[in-house]
């Protein structure tokens, strides 16, 4: 898990997810109530490599990957 301050002040827990026909995603939680949680696609193709692929991402990466997110619904 990181936690991402966003560019709008909000404060971000980032977790992975998968969904079930396998596709991995960074799954954005707002830390404060007030918004939705988010998701974005990962290249990664499993678990272990998506881990690294997050924990290898700078600020200004993260930010865009939540920039691109879309609502986890």
């Amino acid at each position: 898990m990181r936690r991402l301050d966003g560019e709008d002040g909000r404060v971000w827990d980032v977790v992975l997810g998968r969904e079930s026909w396998g596709s991995i995603f960074a799954i954005f939680v707002p830390f404060e109530a007030g918004a939705s949680a988010r998701q974005a696609p990962l290249r990664s193709r499993d678990l272990r490599e998506a881990s690294r692929e997050l924990d290898e991402m700078d600020l200004p990466a993260l930010r865009d990957l939540l920039k691109r997110s879309v609502p986890k619904g």
